[in-house]
């Protein structure tokens, strides 16, 4: 797991200062505090910060090469298969210098160039230089669980694995993207292949960039189907789910520092942390956090499911400071980001990392096997699409009358669903994931994009060859959703711990082999993964398989009414952000006001535009300074009012 950096001169006589890329890796130390190397020879320079997980030793340095010199290689991620890869390699004739799957693909790539990122079962972002081809390879994953930005000026291509790194170099412009940002006040993270910067994008996953002679082509690589759907049996397809996902765990157990897992007490970290139990030598390390607010703690479910299995548990009940923390948030997450369980996950990786340098997580189950509650309201409504219009419409009508309800709630739930029912199936989804609706970044800013979230998701509802708006919806999150947020949360807090965090349910094959099970073995009645509740329902507690998805929260609503109160009003309504003329400081105040008073709850747009306003500070005032910045307090951001039990 590393940082990775460098720059590539269309000007082939041009040399690349080592001092810029020594910058662009210092941006990132936090990702890689092991070791770190720049390399430069006309017109290329690549830099990397490693953190040391396969291979402890100096032969693991990056930037490396392969025996002649030919190729340089830096990377960021693991290869869960490179053990066969190697063997396969070997077998061929190709003698290794070292132990790491690094080395590995300057192997694969010597033997089968651009085609070789279809052998790689992993999660990775990499640079490789071609030297006799003259060529720039870069690189992501199927899924994109690493990151990688680049930026395509008219002199040269400057990327990195964060925007910070790429601002280092005085060639990358800093200046708002305001196509972006309006797409960031909908869904509340910038979608791929914009980034918040304008001209720089991300490399979307399971996509390569070539880049030769100034020019530069996109190849995707990968897409998911769900078509053709499997037929077998069900007790087939769950003894096939089982062995699957215990042989995705099994490759990710590779580790030559200590390993653990993140467990939320939900159903699918509790399945990952029962099948390294079976697989792991000795006691597994498990950590989970939780809340003083009932609605927001799933800390009892973890400490269930951990003295079940036997693992050594390590709990704490946190209270995230954001005050605290704020400013090293925004730094840290590089664009404007409104996740707020970032702050939670920051704090569980600062846990972990206290005992292990890599973690397993239950990321991805969601959107493989149809997890979510929005996904059985789709379903729901599609039985409801079968009723007169007049009669949707009367009863859309009729529940949106019912109280709002403050978030995670019963009435909060019905007034969600109330808005998107006579709308159509993308509308709707839309609508229920939605911060600001178009209405409202109309009247927020004065200067909204024609690009809309409801556009993005509908080219994706159309492309999806899935059953129905369901597996339509599952499909979108996939390329919208899981790489944009949940995995860019997790990334980001963990690497600022400078913990590397692997997730069996992302593997690849896992996926495809969700998206070919029929809907039925998926969504059950109300019953949401009932295949996987079905596979692994005598491994774990019975309340554990079948209590409903929590998710992972903070009280934003509270906290803007107490803690975030003042800071709120003090960078919302300042005179730089008024000045800036991007957003309205009436509508600002209005939503201000209104949340306040306790009129309505506005807790995520607040908090979406108190992250914008802070990253225009951060990144855009200031060009993103090398070091984070320090907490506002004294605490490092963390309270921890409860030892492990």
């Amino acid at each position: 797991m590393c940082g990775i950096a460098g720059k590539l001169l269309f000007d082939r006589s041009g040399v690349i200062p080592p001092e810029l890329l020594a910058r662009m890796a210092s941006a990132i130390v936090h990702r890689g505090p092991d070791d770190g190397g720049v390399w430069t020879d006309a017109p290329i320079g690549l830099a990397s910060r490693r953190l040391a997980v396969i291979d402890l030793s100096p032969r693991g340095h990056q930037p490396m090469a392969n025996d002649d010199g030919r190729l340089r290689v830096v990377y960021n991620g693991e290869i869960y298969n490179f053990q066969q890869l190697r063997a396969d390699l070997q077998r061929s004739g190709y003698r290794f210098r070292s132990d790491t799957d690094t080395e590995v693909l300057l192997a694969l790539y010597d033997r089968l160039v651009a085609q070789m990122v279809t052998r790689l079962r992993g999660m990775f972002a990499f640079a490789l230089w071609d030297h006799p081809r003259r060529r720039l390879v870069l690189a992501r994953d199927r899924l994109g669980k690493k990151p990688l930005f680049y930026f395509h000026g008219p002199d040269s291509l400057v990327f990195g694995s964060e925007p910070k790194s790429l601002l280092q170099d005085p060639d990358v412009p800093a200046a708002p993207d305001e196509q972006a940002l309006s797409l960031y006040l909908g869904l509340g993270y910038v979608p791929s292949p914009l980034s918040a910067f304008r001209g720089m994008r991300k490399l979307p996953p399971a996509h390569v960039a070539i880049v030769e002679n100034g020019a530069l082509r996109l190849e995707r690589y990968w897409t998911l189907h769900y078509r053709p759907k499997r037929r077998e049996r069900e007790e087939a397809l769950i003894d096939e789910l089982r062995e699957r996902l215990r042989e995705s765990v099994r490759l990710r157990l590779v580790s030559d520092v200590p390993i653990g897992a993140l467990l939320s007490g939900g159903l699918d970290s509790s399945v990952i942390v029962a099948l390294m139990c079976r697989e792991h030598r000795g006691r597994v390390k498990t950590f989970s956090i939780g809340f003083d607010e009932t609605r927001y703690d799933e800390s009892a479910h973890a400490a269930t499911v951990a003295s079940h299995l036997g693992t050594d548990h390590h709990e704490l009940i946190v209270r995230p400071d954001a005050v605290a923390m704020i400013d090293r948030l925004v730094w840290h997450y590089n664009e404007p980001y409104a996740d707020s369980s970032a702050l939670p996950a920051m704090a569980l990786s600062e846990l972990a990392r206290t005992e292990v340098t890599v973690a397993l997580s239950g990321d991805g189950g969601d959107e493989a096997f149809i997890g979510y509650e929005r996904y059985l309201a789709l379903a729901a409504a599609a039985r409801l699409d079968r009723l007169p219009g007049a009669i949707r419409r009367l009863a859309a009508a009729s529940l949106s009358t019912l109280p709002t309800g403050e978030p995670r709630t019963w009435q909060h739930s019905i007034h969600r669903f109330a808005r998107g029912l006579a709308l159509s199936p993308v509308s709707r989804y839309v609508r229920w994931i939605e911060i600001f609706d178009p209405a409202m970044v109309r009247r927020l800013t004065a200067r909204a994009s024609h690009a809309t979230p409801e556009s993005m998701f509908e080219s994706l509802f159309v492309a999806s060859d899935g059953d129905g708006p369901t597996e339509a919806a599952a499909n979108a999150d996939i390329s919208l959703y899981l790489p944009d947020d949940l995995l860019v949360k997790m990334d980001i807090a963990s690497m600022s711990h400078s913990l590397e965090v692997r997730s069996p349910f992302l593997d690849h094959q896992i996926v495809e082999f969700g998206a070919s099970l029929p809907l039925s073995l998926k969504l059950r009645g109300r019953t949401l993964k009932y295949l996987v509740r079905k596979a692994f329902a005598r491994e774990l507690p019975p309340q554990i398989v079948t209590r409903p998805k929590m998710g992972f929260g903070v009280p934003l609503g509270h906290w803007f009414r107490n803690d975030l109160r003042e800071l709120a009003h003090d960078v919302l309504l300042d005179r730089r952000a008024c000045e800036r003329g991007y957003l309205h400081p009436s509508e600002v105040r209005r939503y201000l006001d209104e949340h306040m008073s306790g009129r309505a709850h506005h807790d995520h747009r607040l908090w979406a535009l108190l992250m914008l306003e802070l990253w225009n500070r951060a990144f855009i005032d200031q060009r993103s300074p090398v070091n984070p910045p320090p907490v506002r307090a004294i605490e490092a951001g963390v309270v921890h009012s409860t030892p492990a039990r």
